[in-house]
């Protein structure tokens, strides 16, 4: 997942992290340290089909390691990789676990606006919306659980008007009776990219039945336009400008997408990257 838990990750500069540059700028990192974090920039490049055992057996050599505080930032990449499609349970389980025992070992500070960190903020994700059972008795990750029941107090009654790139405008709130998939994404975020053809076969096949996707960018018009010249997406392309309905659904990294059902009751979300055999599970909460 390309998040935005702070301001340079949304701007799709997770490379930025420790565990992620290069060997000659990772002081004190010790040599299995380096090995690890050569691994994790390479987790994007393994096929899918082996993503999930590889992504295990890192989680689990993390979990390995000496105490430090560099641990915490290992273990927090393979977990914000993880949700980018479907690499099974024990995969999710595992990398939450190793979360959970670094932090364990070397709570992280809040961030200067006062929120959990990252890393409590993602366990708490993975307990509510992945249903993976996380154990941490630790107040950071009790106001992060926090935070997001909050915040889908407000998602539950979110709304936006918005044009797409022909100048239609979409009402949220208008399209009742539906069910509406709103997809935050962005062209130079590759998790994003990957899915959207499961997307445009999801329309395609459930459109007469009363489905609508809205994917939503805050990039300009003349960007979005020359990414999708070369698709043939036919779901409706929104325009957020300024990012005014990312921040109305507090979305903290993309691509995320909010499911509503008939009735505009929200009734799935997806915290990252789905196929499209997840993305037919939460269309089921929906009735299709």
């Amino acid at each position: 997942m390309i998040r935005a838990l702070e301001l340079w990750l949304l701007a799709g500069l997770f490379a930025l992290l420790p565990a992620q540059q290069p060997a000659a700028q990772r002081p004190g990192y010790t040599p299995a340290e380096h090995a690890i974090a050569d691994q994790l920039r390479e987790m994007r490049n393994v096929p899918d089909g082996k993503r999930g055992p590889f992504t295990l057996r890192l989680a689990l050599d993390i979990r390995a390691l000496p105490n430090s505080s560099r641990k915490v930032s290992l273990a927090y990449g393979p977990a914000n990789l993880s949700t980018e499609g479907d690499f099974g349970r024990e995969t999710l389980a595992g990398v939450a676990l190793t979360l959970a025992a670094a932090l364990r070992e070397s709570p992280a500070p809040a961030g200067k606006d006062g929120k959990p960190a990252g890393p409590y903020l993602t366990l708490a994700q993975f307990a509510l919306y992945e249903s993976i059972p996380v154990s941490l008795d630790d107040p950071s990750y009790t106001a992060a659980l926090r935070h997001f029941k909050e915040l889908d107090k407000v998602r539950t009654q979110a709304d936006f008007t918005l044009s797409d790139l022909k100048g239609k405008q979409w009402h949220l709130r208008g399209l009742r009776g539906q069910v509406v998939l709103v997809n935050f994404w962005a062209t130079w975020c590759p998790p994003c990219r990957k899915e959207m053809p499961d997307l445009e076969a999801l329309f395609k096949k459930h459109q007469k039945k009363g489905l609508v996707v809205l994917a939503l960018s805050d990039e300009d018009s003349a960007k979005v336009n020359g990414f999708l010249e070369a698709q043939r997406y036919t779901f409706p392309v929104l325009l957020d400008p300024r990012g005014a309905a990312a921040r109305t659904f507090g979305v903290d990294g993309i691509p995320k997408s909010f499911l509503f059902d008939r009735e505009g009751k929200l009734v799935a979300q997806a915290i990252d990257m789905r196929t499209r055999r997840q993305f037919e599970a939460m269309l089921k909460q929906a009735g299709l």
